[in-house]
């Protein structure tokens, strides 16, 4: 097992590195504000080091990722490029065209499927494939009132492409349910589940094409920090990849995390939960 070791501030391993995959939503800002610190940290590696790609489970186009940045506060400094689920998510329906798809999810979350010429439909019975962006109540939506209808899709043997693997995410000091939970409730009634996003191949497989695009050449995983704030998508995945993690504590699971010298405790109770192993774990990030 990995020992985890509390970082007082990204500049102290900074050198170890050539570049950086970072989870967005937690780490680098809450959905209502960017953390400040968190974008002073990866603009101070991207003028010291290497490029900074930012790996999001976003079940949307890189531009609809962007776009909420200048209200945020997030500066264009701090990051070369963005990666999302949304993008992979295109991919892996590209495989299953035209479908039809039946979607599930809000009507904002169709832009992942611009360009692509799919079939759509609402009847379990004339569909193909099942695409779940979010759940269609945001943000009060609860994962159990799709019980019914989830079985009736399971039944039919259709696989579902779940565009969003995170199960919550923390919209200011709320807890918000996100596609993962139900593609999770939909494996227990016998469903399978494709992830396009982390942790999965799909979503490190591009932003490693992107990071050999900015820095000229491959980059080894092993000289690649990730950055999350998620132990079952942002640290598996980077360890599934062969990089060294480092574990936000801040984020979807600030509830858990304890102050000051018990943090570091319980930051290895919320990544053994998840059965995740990190190098590094800070409450929030920093230089």
């Amino acid at each position: 097992m990995t020992s985890l070791s509390r970082l007082e501030g990204l500049g102290h391993v900074a050198d170890d590195y050539e570049a950086i995959l970072c989870d967005v939503w937690g780490v680098v800002h809450d959905g209502r504000r960017a953390f400040p610190g968190a974008c002073d940290a990866l603009r101070r590696f991207r003028d010291k080091r290497g490029p900074v790609v930012l790996i999001t489970n976003a079940p949307v186009p890189r531009s609809r990722v962007t776009a909420l940045f200048p209200r945020l506060g997030v500066p264009e400094d701090c990051y070369d490029d963005v990666v999302t689920s949304g993008e992979a998510t295109t991919h892996e329906l590209l495989r299953h065209a035209p479908g039809p798809v039946y979607p599930i999810g809000l009507a904002d979350d169709m832009s992942v499927y611009a360009g692509l010429e799919l079939e759509f439909t609402t009847e379990a019975d004339k569909a193909r494939v099942v695409c779940c962006t979010s759940l269609r109540e945001v943000p009060d939506g609860r994962p159990e009132t799709y019980r019914n209808e989830l079985a009736a899709l399971a039944e039919r043997g259709l696989t579902m492409i779940c565009a969003n693997p995170d199960v919550q995410f923390r919209y200011g000091d709320r807890l918000i349910w996100s596609a993962g939970s139900l593609a999770g409730l939909y494996e227990t009634l016998g469903g399978r589940v494709i992830r396009p996003g982390k942790p999965d191949e799909t979503i490190y497989r591009l932003a490693f094409e992107r990071l050999a695009t900015l820095n000229g050449r491959p980059v080894s995983a092993s000289r690649v920090l990730g950055i999350g704030d998620g132990p079952a998508t942002d640290i598996r995945g980077a360890s599934g990849q062969g990089m060294d993690s480092l574990f936000i504590g801040a984020g979807i699971h600030g509830h858990a995390m304890a102050d000051g010298e018990g943090f570091l405790d319980s930051a290895r109770e919320v990544l053994e939960a998840d059965g995740a192993e990190a190098r590094y774990a800070m409450p929030q990030l920093k230089w």
